[in-house]
């Protein structure tokens, strides 16, 4: 091994997170060391957002294109055309563009060096770094800062391991759309490629095991989504336990029929066939090959670090931010780990997460925005709960550009006439839930929104209707 190269600051993953961080903590002057084992720039940027909206926006496109006739315009041929290798070569041209540029301010900021490698704390403030071709490297700082991220969850179903299935990552890069896509899970991920996918032509079945769609949410909106599927002709199966995999003896694959899952469901067992298998049933952090008990790092049942408020890990001097440490899985939180981080560790600030708004858009179509509780969460906190509702028919944009699907809910405090929540699926959704929260950050009442002179048409003067329905 070679002589140990000492530095003021190592991160651990180059994530939405991690990669600021370097380069702000390089930028006071801290001899910094950014070490990732994949791509720079993490999920987000490689397998997540960046790549999947991109996809997601192609699809959009088919599907209005079918719609055409529905606005007056004829296209020939009526029926749009996927050529997913062109998608895909889009998605791989977006991600390079952004990743590269990741890499570029890297190597352009001063006091910040790139080890690319697999890290593995030897100590409370030391890590040896694995490159792929076998060299190690060893690197102390006094502060390190764990933004490893997570991977997907490979559910322990009989026969899943003898069969190909495709995760999050290696459905983007297929280059013909699937007969028939069998996706297992019903959450934000599994939705999002379900529709995506089903516009592109594919037959699509979602298992899910849970009782609804997107569970997290207000039984309404899991309803609304499902029923927003069943209308774009996606099978979903509710409360079903995959049993088993299989491949058809005889079946090349990437067939129709050519895989097998048997799934029980309403106390029956059927056996569901298609040629593809997403596995879309939740994500697993990468501390497992970190030695994290070596640096005497507590993580949780499920492997994530455990953190303060403070993103403080048991050990002093070390910090985790992002996935790695459970909660929110969102780029948006991790970037706001980041922000907290730098005003803590170099302004010298008591900065927490505690209480932060959580906002996240599922970029399914029409998108699903929420920000606050949900009204379970509300009653389950003790509140007295006034709710409004809507549905996205009476919203006069979405008449005039034929976009009615999906509604909107926000959840009132009773007593202070707070906002505590909002929810909404339909255009723009993503946008209006941001407008909402910041209604919210500043301690505006629901009336704020409802008196409010909002531009017409738009959008966003859903909102006075919205909340005149506040009960």
């Amino acid at each position: 091994m070679n002589d140990t190269i000492v530095y003021e600051a190592i991160v651990i993953g180059s994530g939405q997170g991690g990669t600021p961080l370097a380069a702000a903590l390089a930028g006071k002057g801290m001899k910094t060391a950014l070490v990732e084992m994949r791509e720079v720039g993490g999920t987000c940027v490689n397998y997540g957002c960046t790549p999947t909206k991109t996809m997601v926006a192609s699809a959009r496109v088919a599907h209005v294109a079918r719609r055409a006739a529905d606005y007056g315009v004829r296209l020939e041929p009526a029926e749009a055309a996927i050529d997913l290798s062109k998608v895909r070569q889009r998605k791989r041209d977006i991600v390079a563009s952004f990743r590269g540029g990741s890499e570029r301010h890297i190597e352009q900021t001063e006091k910040l060096d790139l080890h690319r490698g697999r890290a593995r704390f030897t100590g409370p403030h030391s890590i040896t770094v694995t490159t792929d071709g076998g060299k190690e490297l060893s690197l102390d700082a006094p502060k390190i800062f764990i933004n490893t991220g997570t991977r997907p969850v490979v559910p322990k179903i009989p026969g899943l391991d003898e069969v190909d299935y495709l995760n999050n990552e290696s459905i983007m890069e297929l280059d013909r759309v699937p007969e028939h896509l069998m996706v297992l899970g019903g959450g934000y991920i599994g939705a999002e490629f379900a529709q995506m996918f089903r516009r592109f032509g594919s037959k699509v079945t979602i298992i899910q095991r849970a009782r609804k769609l997107l569970p997290r949410e207000d039984p309404e909106i899991s309803d609304a989504v499902a029923e927003l599927f069943r209308g774009e002709g996606i099978e979903i199966i509710l409360e079903a336990e995959t049993l088993s995999a299989t491949r058809r003896d005889g079946e090349p694959s990437q067939t129709r029929g050519a895989l097998q899952l048997k799934v029980h469901s309403n106390g029956t067992e059927r056996v569901i066939s298609g040629s593809h298998l997403l596995v879309a049933t939740g994500r697993t952090p990468n501390t497992d090959d970190l030695g994290l008990e070596i640096a005497g790092i507590t993580v949780s049942e499920k492997g994530f670090v455990k953190v303060n408020d403070r993103l403080e890990t048991d050990t002093k001097g070390v910090w985790a931010l992002g996935d790695v440490k459970g909660g929110p899985a969102f780029t948006h939180i991790s970037y706001d780990d980041y922000r907290v981080l730098v005003r803590n560790v170099i302004d010298g600030a008591n900065l927490s997460t505690k209480g932060r708004l959580v906002p996240y858009t599922v970029f399914i179509d029409p998108q699903l925005g929420r920000v606050g509780m949900t009204e379970k969460e509300a009653k389950a906190a003790g509140r007295k709960v006034r709710v409004a509702s809507m549905p996205m028919s009476w919203v006069a944009r979405a008449l005039e550009i034929n976009e009615t699907a999906g509604l909107m809910k926000a959840v009132v405090d009773g007593d202070t006439d707070s906002i505590l929540g909002f929810a909404m699926l339909g255009i723009d959704a993503g946008e209006i839930a941001g407008a909402v929260q910041i209604a919210m950050m500043g301690g505006l009442p629901y009336s704020a929104l409802r008196d409010g002179a909002f531009s017409h048409p738009t959008t966003l003067e859903s909102l006075n209707n919205l909340f005149m329905q506040i009960a």
